[in-house]
């Protein structure tokens, strides 16, 4: 038998009680909890072959290094959240390797190839920036002790990635032609994709009760905000323009396109100009996964074999 009702732990977490055992957790918590935890691994774990794909890309060997330590970053971060759900009762080898590629909880924006080094460090830029809203909040506002204390670390590392697309947005940007042409590009079609990445607005959001359990502690619209109030400001301060405005009358950051809207994930362009579309027909979207899912996948999966033959050998 439960130790608290649903409502009695609501009251507890939001009284400042942190869950440390399964056997604290009502049933309820327990599902929003694997929820969070299961995109928190998946993208993690998914962000590691996109990466790698650009990462071949890097002007310099201490480039390379620096791309290589970024995907060993998030595929250790994959792992420390894989390893949460164990403890939730999960299987971490079912998890990786017995799922088909689109039962993976990641954002759409990772099933498409980063085709250059532009990419890859406009995606550390801003998709980077959105992990960290994320996962900033959580460890600000989670009642859950090992997530907490497992984000330390993730947090940094996660800081240092950003810190990394930064710097070379700003180098690439600075550097004019065509390497200023590609950042441009690059931001075009990420950032809407990371304004989607935030998920259903406030007014339409679905219960998930992770605000309940206090899981985390900021809504979609407050996070979308928190991500634009740092990632258009660098934008526009680096000349590379985005598709967002700081509105005086509303006191907020506001987008320049109908919201969300048609893409084109074979010319990576988002078609503005066709209008808003239903989140009925952006969950569809994201139920058929990227270009680049099953590939993705499988070159995660493949390990396994890779695995059993050395344990044969």
């Amino acid at each position: 038998m439960a130790r608290y009702t649903e409502e009695e732990l609501k009251e507890k977490v939001h009284n400042g009680f942190i869950v440390e055992y399964p056997d604290e957790m009502t049933e309820g918590y327990r599902k929003a909890l694997i929820v969070q935890l299961m995109v928190q691994a998946d993208t993690e774990l998914v962000s590691a072959p996109a990466y790698f794909g650009a990462a071949k890309d890097a002007p310099s060997t201490n480039t390379m290094v620096s791309a290589t330590a970024i995907i060993q970053d998030e595929l250790a971060h994959a792992n420390i959240a894989y390893r949460l759900l164990e403890d939730l009762g999960l299987d971490k080898e079912q998890l990786v390797y017995g799922r088909q590629p689109h039962e993976f909880k990641h954002p759409y924006g990772f099933d498409h190839p980063l085709e250059n080094w532009a990419e890859l460090v406009v995606a550390n830029g801003l998709y980077d920036r959105a992990g960290i809203t994320l996962l900033g909040d959580v460890f600000k506002n989670t009642s859950y002790g090992p997530l907490k204390r497992a984000l330390v670390k993730v947090d940094q590392e996660e800081t240092f990635h950003l810190r990394h697309g930064e710097m070379w947005m700003k180098r690439l940007a600075n550097a004019g032609g065509e390497a200023r042409e590609q950042i441009q590009r690059a931001v075009d079609w990420m950032f809407p994709m990371a304004v989607e990445w935030f998920g259903l607005p406030d007014d339409m959001k679905r219960h998930s009760g992770q605000l309940d359990y206090k899981l985390k502690g900021m809504t979609n619209d407050e996070l979308r905000q928190t991500w634009m109030q740092s990632t258009v400001p660098l934008c526009e301060g680096l000349g590379i323009d985005v598709p967002a405005h700081w509105s005086e009358d509303e006191q907020k950051y506001v987008l320049d396109f109908a919201f969300p809207c048609q893409y084109d994930e074979d010319e990576k362009r988002w078609l503005f100009g066709e209008g808003q579309i239903s989140w009925e027909a952006v969950f569809e979207r994201w139920k058929r996964r990227g270009p680049a899912n099953k590939q993705f996948i499988e070159a995660i999966q493949d390990g396994r074999g890779f695995r059993a033959q050395l344990a044969a050998a």
